[in-house]
C-alpha cells in the first residue's frame, strides 16, 4: 500500500468514523477499488486507533471525570463504603457505559472450527464482493431516517437503552456498511435520549471497543509474525486522528441542528450505487 493511499484511507476513516455513514463500509469499498489485496486488518486497526485519539482529545474532560469516578468507586469498595444510590451523574454514566459494552463480548463467541464471531466479521469485511456493503448502507439509511423523526419528549438514558445501544454497536462491528456511530446514535435517539447525550454516549462507548479490538489484533499479528509496514500505518493513523477531531465537532453541530436526515439520504444513495456496481461486476466478470 502506498503512502498516498494510506493518507486517503486515513482521511476517509477520520471523516466516516464519526459521521453516521459507516467507516468500515467506505474503507471496504475504497480498498476494493484500489485493488488492495493484502491483509489490511492491521492497517484498519491503526486507522481506528487514530480516530480513538481524536475521541480522547475531544472528550478529555469527561474521560478525566470518568477515570476519577472509577478510582473513587475502587476506593469505596476497598473500604466497604460503596453506596450505589449515593452516586453522582458521572458514576451513573460510567455504569451505563459498562453495561453497553456487554453485547460486544459476543464477538468472542465461537462460530465453529475454532473461529469466533469477530473472525467472521473480519472475513466479511475483507472479501472481494461489495454487495453486502451496499445493502448495509441502505440499512443504515433506513435507521438514520427513522431516528431523524421529531420526538415528543426527551428521556434519560436508562439500562435498557444502554443495552440496545450496545447491541447496535455489535451489529456495526460485524457488518461493513452499518455505521457504528449512526446505529448507536440512532438507537439512542429512538429511545428518546437528547441529541447531545446520544452523540457523546456513542463516541465514549467506542473507546473500549476500539482498544480491545486493537490490542487483540496486534497480539494476533505479533504471534503470527506478520510483517508491519510502518509508514502507511503511521501516515494513515495520524491522518485519521486529525480529520477525526474535525468530524466529531461537525457531527455535534449537525445533530443539534436536526440535519441527521441528510446522512440518511447520503447512505441511501451510496448503498444504491454500491449495489449497482457490484451487480455490474458480477455480470461483467461472471
Amino acid at each position: 500500500m502506498s503512502i498516498w493511499q494510506a493518507i486517503l484511507l486515513g482521511a476517509a476513516q477520520g471523516l466516516t468514523e464519526f459521521l453516521p455513514i459507516s467507516s468500515s463500509g467506505h474503507l471496504s469499498v475504497l480498498q476494493h477499488f484500489f485493488h488492495v489485496q493484502e491483509n489490511t486488518l492491521l492497517f484498519d486497526v491503526a486507522l481506528h486507533l487514530g480516530t480513538l485519539f481524536a475521541v480522547l482529545f475531544v472528550y478529555r474532560k469527561t474521560l478525566a471525570e470518568l477515570l476519577g469516578e472509577a478510582v473513587q468507586i475502587a476506593a469505596e469498595l476497598a473500604g466497604g463504603r460503596f453506596r450505589w444510590k449515593e452516586g453522582s451523574e458521572t458514576r451513573r454514566l460510567l455504569a451505563l457505559l459498562a453495561l453497553a459494552c456487554v453485547p460486544m463480548l459476543l464477538l468472542l463467541a465461537p462460530v465453529g472450527h475454532g473461529a469466533r464471531l469477530l473472525d467472521w466479521g473480519a472475513a466479511v469485511a475483507q472479501d472481494r464482493d461489495i454487495l453486502l456493503e451496499g445493502c448495509c448502507f441502505v440499512f443504515t439509511a433506513v435507521l438514520l431516517l427513522t431516528a431523524a423523526q421529531p420526538k415528543e419528549k426527551e428521556k434519560p438514558l436508562r439500562a435498557r437503552s444502554a443495552l440496545a445501544v450496545g447491541a447496535a454497536q455489535l451489529l456495526a462491528a460485524l457488518l461493513p456498511g452499518v455505521s457504528r456511530s449512526g446505529s448507536t446514535i440512532s438507537v439512542a435517539l429512538l429511545c428518546g435520549v437528547s441529541q447531545k447525550k446520544a452523540v457523546a454516549f456513542s463516541f465514549l462507548l467506542g473507546i473500549p471497543a476500539v482498544l480491545a479490538a486493537g490490542a487483540l489484533t496486534f497480539a494476533e499479528c505479533a504471534a503470527q509474525g506478520v510483517a508491519v509496514d510502518w509508514p502507511p500505518l503511521v501516515c494513515g493513523g495520524a491522518t485519521a486522528a486529525v480529520v477525526g477531531v474535525f468530524s466529531i465537532r461537525l457531527i455535534e453541530k449537525l445533530v443539534q441542528k436536526n440535519r441527521f436526515r441528510c446522512f440518511g439520504y447520503y447512505c441511501l444513495a451510496a448503498g444504491a450505487a454500491v449495489i449497482l456496481v457490484s451487480l455490474l461486476e458480477c455480470y461483467l466478470y461472471s
